[in-house]
């Protein structure tokens, strides 16, 4: 006999996270509806239209703030007498339209469970954002409801949802999930491995294998989930780890090798579950990410359902600001060849709701999706190999480009997803960060761009150079000139550099004096009264506004810098203090500063030699044209020695998986 499958599992948060209950129910709804017996009330319109007279028959009024006080248990809900509660939110309305596109389902079940006396209104919206109720029921004690949604005209974009009125009496919400149709099966019934790297965050690491352990419905779709473990404070020596073990039993193993950063160890985790061959997928996720285990889920039974193998992403939450969506949908611009965000990030949905966020009831096509949360299916491992050996940065997007010239597509998947730590207090383009972000993004054009000598990319790397340069981070553009040196030595070395480059790097930052952080800014005592421009000051300078005036300004400035003495005094004591996240071209017209960092916690100080900048000035200029003279070949060298660099076989070796095997259950 044949049976639904569940999909999507309308889930909520714990009650010790009252922050979260936004991206799980929305209680601010109405604020008040006419009553039948008292028709001189102000009857409110609804966001999707007038009230429906026969479903207002008390006054409501609901406060955002008692939304979490409903929540019962992690599927239940009770709605107190009078009030109505949507949930046509992040985490529990149903992205029908990427269901439409991607998978072979053409309807979808939603089943309710309900007890006491209310209704259930069923509502769908299109890629434009319109919003129509589509089917109604009004129940009463322990009631049953289904519903048969169609998705055929949901192409391009839509949800469905489901608001919950209680009339007379409190109405609770049993359970209720959304299936795929008993004639409509999987194209594949595979189970899921997942890998985790880890670097020094027992504690973080920890508390998300606790929580994936304590949602038994996930957990029973996981063949193994392996922790690839890179650090110095070894997760295994934490004193949680006996308990979090028991409670995962034989299906956590812990792996410890060196630290060959995010690539290595996420390239270990397939390599793992590849070979096990007791899974269909495998699921990357980072180690500093708090995960609803319901994602996990949905993104499996995604996977499960797509019409060919496809990468399953999932969203990202800022993890201290947890309403905070920070990444929904990645993509690479290939003229540039720079990655970014395809839509409005850093959404608060306390602000602004799923059901008034008219965006975000498109569908939006990725390029790839982070390596917090991916899905990525074996026989994809298969076929084109496992990362790039490039320690960290653009790894995942490399992989995701890759796949797509392979015909595999990647999915950012609405409803699923982690929260994350975010980088808005991080700056890792002026650190050691910066040799990754330079070389892997120039690694990742050569196998990738479509353009003759990269497009722009050459130009924009020497802009960014220029940049750093008149903003006096000498040791960043060091750092970038060292990245250009390893294109050079060729695909060949990238495996070599894993475990040798991050040493090298730190020894040669030990240099350069900007690279000291201050914590102590009592230090810089005898700093100006002003520590900013402010908008009205007379040494502000004019922002340069157009092609010309910007061309003029950066010839004064390069000019400046590179002939003009610098003041004896700029070694003594800077001459301001400069805010993170200050425009560039504020700073170059000064001798001596100190500027905060991305946290917070301290400074850097920045003094002008203008002998340094010649010469790094000219070294940016000869690998600038070096690269774009030597494009094409470089490209044919990457492009033909990919398939080895990325294979089993050279990532065992540099992983001497041959010699010895560190994995504990």
């Amino acid at each position: 006999m044949s049976t639904t499958i569940t999909l999507n599992r309308v889930i909520f948060p714990p009650a010790d996270e009252p922050d979260v209950a936004p991206l799980f129910l929305d209680a601010d709804e109405w604020t008040e509806l006419r009553s039948e017996r008292d028709p001189e009330t102000r009857s409110v319109r609804h966001r999707r239209g007038p009230v429906p007279r026969e479903v207002t028959t008390v006054p409501l009024r609901i406060s955002h703030r008692n939304a979490a006080t409903m929540i019962t248990g992690r599927r239940s809900l009770a709605v107190p007498s009078g009030e109505r509660v949507s949930l046509g939110t992040y985490f529990n309305a149903f992205p029908a339209g990427y269901w439409r596109r991607w998978t072979t389902l053409t309807a979808v079940r939603l089943h309710v469970q309900t007890l006491g006396v209310g209704d259930i209104i069923v509502y769908r919206s299109n890629a434009r954002g319109v919003i129509q109720t589509v089917a109604t029921a009004q129940v009463t004690g322990s009631v049953t409801s289904v519903f048969d949604l169609d998705l055929t005209t949901l192409i391009d974009g839509g949800w469905y949802w489901f608001d919950l009125v209680s009339r007379g009496a409190e109405l609770d919400l049993v359970e209720a999930e959304w299936q795929a149709p008993v004639d409509q099966s999987p194209v594949v019934a595979g189970t899921l491995s997942i890998a985790i790297t880890t670097l020094n965050r027992q504690q973080y690491c920890l508390a998300m294998l606790a929580t994936i352990a304590a949602d038994p419905e996930t957990l029973s779709e996981i063949d193994e989930i392996t922790v690839i473990d890179q650090g110095t404070q070894l997760i295994r020596e934490h004193d949680d780890f006996s308990r979090v073990s028991q409670l995962l039993g034989d299906k956590l193993r812990v792996i410890e090798q060196a630290n060959v950063g995010g690539s290595g160890g996420f390239s270990r985790g397939m390599l793992e579950a590849m070979n096990a061959g007791s899974s269909a997928f495998v699921m990357l996720l980072d180690d500093d990410v708090a995960v609803e285990p319901e994602a996990i889920r949905r993104a499996q039974q995604f996977a499960r359902y797509c019409i060919d193998p496809t990468i399953v992403g999932g969203h990202m939450f800022d993890m201290y600001d947890k309403t905070k969506l920070h990444a929904y949908a990645e993509g690479v611009d290939r003229w540039t060849f720079m990655w970014g965000p395809i839509t409005p990030d850093r959404h608060d949905f306390t602000s602004l709701n799923l059901r008034q966020t008219s965006w975000m009831h498109r569908r939006y096509d990725v390029d790839y999706n982070g390596w917090w949360m991916s899905l990525i299916p074996i026989s994809v491992i298969r076929r084109i190999g496992l990362s790039l050996p490039v320690f960290i940065k653009w790894d995942d997007a490399e992989y995701s480009l890759r796949a797509k010239e392979s015909g595999v597509r990647t999915v950012t998947l609405p409803g699923a997803a982690v929260w994350h730590v975010s980088w808005v207090d991080k700056d890792d383009s002026r650190d050691w960060q910066a040799f990754f972000h330079a070389r892997n993004r120039l690694v990742a054009a050569l196998l990738h761009s479509p353009y003759a000598r990269g497009g722009r990319l050459a130009i924009s790397n020497l802009a960014t150079d220029v940049r750093h340069l008149l903003t006096m981070d000498y040791s960043t553009v060091t750092l970038r000139h060292l990245a250009y040196d390893s294109i050079f030595a060729g695909p060949e070395s990238l495996h070599g550099e894993l475990q040798t480059r991050l040493p090298s790097i730190r020894e040669k930052m030990r240099e350069f004096g900007e690279t000291v952080l201050h914590r102590d800014v009592s230090e810089f005592a005898d700093f100006p009264s002003t520590s900013y421009f402010g908008e009205n000051s007379e040494t502000r300078p004019d922002r340069p506004v157009g092609r010309r005036s910007t061309l003029t300004f950066l010839t004064k400035s390069v000019w400046r810098h590179s002939f003009v003495r610098t003041p004896d005094g700029a070694t003594e004591k800077p001459t301001v203090h400069v805010p993170h996240g200050a425009p560039w071209w504020l700073l170059v017209g000064l001798d001596s500063y100190v500027i905060s960092n991305a946290e917070g916690s301290g400074v850097t100080w920045h003094i002008r030699d203008r002998r340094a900048f010649r010469r790094l000035l000219l070294t940016s200029l000869r690998r600038t044209l070096g690269i774009r003279r030597q494009w094409s070949a470089l490209a044919q060298k990457y492009r033909s020695s990919l398939p080895q660099i990325t294979s089993p076989e050279a990532w065992s070796a540099t992983l001497s998986l041959g010699l010895e095997d560190h994995g504990q259950r």
